[in-house]
């Protein structure tokens, strides 16, 4: 499981937000947060690094869950993944659990 933006309004960034807020928080799992179409997302990237980051309001390592790309390849990558690992960690409390 993760996320894939598209290109989109409000409403994306919106859900978008919100998912990296839950992560940052750990409400939530980490989980991918692709955003699809690089020349669309890389200016609100860019600003979040050279705004945000300086002022103290995220942090780099929050940077870590987004993977920027045009490659529909990496996107399928990138979820297999991490379900791979979400599956290592659920096995892992399994055992702890017995």
């Amino acid at each position: 499981m993760g996320y894939v933006c598209m290109p989109g309004g409000f409403g994306t960034l919106d859900e978008f937000f919100e998912s990296l807020t839950l992560m940052q928080t750990q409400k939530i799992y980490p989980m991918p947060m692709i955003l699809f179409g690089v020349k669309y997302w890389q200016g609100l990237i860019d600003w979040m690094k050279s705004t945000m980051i300086p002022n103290g309001t995220v942090s780099t390592v929050d940077f870590d869950y987004i993977t920027l790309t045009d490659d529909v390849d990496q996107v399928v990558e990138t979820m297999i993944k991490h379900r791979k690992w979400k599956e290592k960690v659920r096995l892992q409390a399994e055992k702890e659990n017995l």
